[in-house]
């Protein structure tokens, strides 16, 4: 049983892996432990706010790793006290700066092993020049960061040209390759899938947000 400190929620599970979500920080930010069922290692998506709270988790859930899918500033309020713990945190080179420290950098379309899991790699700038996405191989499940949410692409605060990047990436990297059964687990709020934001494309490229 996950400690009262934690309070994390089971939201998915097969015979394999198992993913808690736990709501953090003043903008309310996912953060995602995935484990693997077989051998009790866990990975730890996005250390973004209350770092006594992750850490109780970590050690609840076996987390070996931290990987983060941008840089932004809610996304890495734990970072620092994450690997003063011992965990080794994990960027994109494009957005390695934006955090205080971190070990190991993240390279696009690679296996990330979490025991006997794999997630694949995602790279797809535009909310940032370095944002990644993480596919859990062998589920429906897709892992956004601020990249897709319910209703559409993540913030590129009125540049235009981030605003055509992060399109062409939900196009090109995520529903040109997912089909509709995908499920999005996005940074903040709740999750979606592929099939119900697909058709709204054009619609998003058109209101220009």
């Amino acid at each position: 049983m996950l400690g009262a400190m934690s309070s994390a929620t089971l939201i998915y599970e097969d015979a394999n892996a198992e993913v808690h979500r736990l709501v953090v920080g003043p903008v309310d930010n996912n953060v995602y432990v995935l484990r693997c069922r077989r051998s009790g290692d866990a990975v730890l998506i996005d250390a973004a706010n209350e770092h006594e709270r992750l850490l109780e988790l970590c050690t609840e859930l076996g987390v070996r790793q931290v990987v983060e899918t941008h840089g932004h500033w809610d996304h890495i309020q734990a970072v620092p006290a994450l690997r003063e713990a011992g965990y080794e945190v994990a960027v994109t080179q494009a957005d390695a700066d934006l955090l205080p420290a971190y070990d190991l950098t993240l390279d696009d379309d690679v296996a990330l092993r979490c025991g006997e899991l794999e997630l694949i790699t995602l790279w797809t700038p535009g909310h940032t020049p370095g944002s990644i996405c993480f596919a859990l191989a062998g589920t429906p499940l897709l892992f956004t960061g601020d990249t897709l949410f319910p209703g559409g692409p993540g913030n590129t605060f009125g540049s235009a040209e981030a605003f055509t990047e992060i399109l062409g990436s939900i196009e090109t990297r995520i529903f040109n390759v997912y089909d509709d059964a995908t499920v999005v687990l996005p940074g903040h709020g709740d999750a979606t899938t592929v099939g119900a934001e697909r058709p709204e494309l054009a619609n998003w490229a058109a209101r220009g947000w």
